[in-house]
């Protein structure tokens, strides 16, 4: 074989080599990214239905409902409520009224039934996808559009 056919094998093979890793990688990302939805994309069947996804807004004042380490509560953007199921330990700063992301999976029965709870860094701070959706969901109220 000439020095150049081997070069071109082995630039071949290395490309091939590349391909399959990239992909295996593309793959691995994929299978563990979890995509922000508001309470209103979930109600109306946006959100995946076997996929783990993040659900964002405010808890509601006086939804939340303990029973040992099962915690209940309800994430609102304002216009749509998620009814939320989570067992384990809340953060300190998770309260009623204020902004929480939690991730998990939408129940058959239309509960969110979560497996981690994220809440909110001080007094003023929200995560930008909860305070887009809040403020959309307002102004929707209002007869305005939020971009």
């Amino acid at each position: 074989m000439k020095p150049r056919h081997k070069r071109i094998g082995i630039i071949v093979g290395a490309l091939a080599g590349l391909g399959v890793a990239a992909g295996l990688v593309l793959n691995a990302l994929q299978s563990n990214v979890a995509f922000f939805f508001t309470p209103t994309q979930v109600t109306t069947g946006e959100a995946p239905k076997n996929r783990t996804f993040r659900v964002g807004g405010m808890v509601r004042q006086g939804s939340l409902q303990r029973d040992q380490m099962t915690v209940r509560f309800v994430i609102t953007d304002t216009a749509k409520d998620v009814a939320v199921s989570y067992t384990g330990i809340l953060p300190d700063l998770f309260k009623e009224g204020k902004g929480a992301v939690v991730q998990g999976k939408l129940g058959a029965d239309g509960q969110f039934v979560a497996t981690e709870v994220l809440a909110k860094h001080d007094e003023n701070y929200m995560p930008p996808e909860a305070k887009h959706a809040v403020d959309k969901a307002e102004a929707a109220k209002m007869g305005k559009t939020v971009k």
